[in-house]
């Protein structure tokens, strides 16, 4: 597996975008509409290929007939970093060692095309800190992203079980930017921009 992006979610997309921007001040792209989950988002590229995902759900769709993805059904509050998505090859292989992490679904937007495991009732194990699965069946949209000039440095996964999250992903991804961390469930996610070092939380 390997890291394929992280995402912020809001009770809008308008806070989830702005507090990316704010946070890294850099503009966000525009994304697109997920018909299947009734939400929609903006992205900003990363180096390594990988990006940001600011996502929300879209109060002009219908509701959905089962629950959305990244437990947005139940989201509430301030803008902030809630999920980190890994990319495989193998998703049925991935998911026979990670079978937490939900059942295969098909989506498209656009001209991408992806298979993402979601649980049932929407959100991941570990206080939703179980990274997502995906696997990508079109070009990635990393490489048609306009760079921001931003690198992740770290992505630092809090949780008071962390030593067990790492010894369920850690062999599956070897990434030296992911620190699983004891304490209050979160992420964080440190990121090198034209302006310096800044934060995401």
């Amino acid at each position: 597996m390997q890291l394929d992006h992280v995402a912020v979610a809001g009770e809008t997309l308008e806070e989830a975008a702005e507090t990316i921007e704010n946070a890294l001040g850099v503009p966000m792209q525009p994304g697109g509409l997920h018909e299947r989950f009734g939400t929609h988002n903006r992205l900003l590229g990363l180096g390594d290929g990988l990006y940001i995902e600011a996502i929300a759900i879209d109060p002009s769709a219908p509701r959905p007939p089962r629950a959305r993805w990244f437990g947005l059904d139940r989201f509430s509050g301030p803008a902030r970093l809630t999920n980190w998505i890994c990319r495989t090859d193998d998703l049925s292989g991935a998911l026979w060692r990670l079978p937490l992490a939900g059942e295969p679904v098909n989506l498209t937007r656009g001209n991408l095309a992806w298979v993402m495991a979601v649980p049932r009732n929407g959100g991941l194990p570990f206080d939703n800190l179980h990274p997502a699965l995906i696997e990508w069946r079109s070009p990635h949209p990393g490489v048609v992203l306009t760079q921001s000039n931003c690198t992740l440095r770290r992505l630092i996964v809090s949780h008071p079980e962390a030593a067990a999250l790492r010894r369920m992903v850690g062999p599956l991804l070897e990434d030296p930017r992911v620190i699983y961390e004891p304490g209050a469930p979160a992420l964080a996610a440190e990121i090198d921009t034209p302006d310096g070092l800044r934060h995401l939380h």
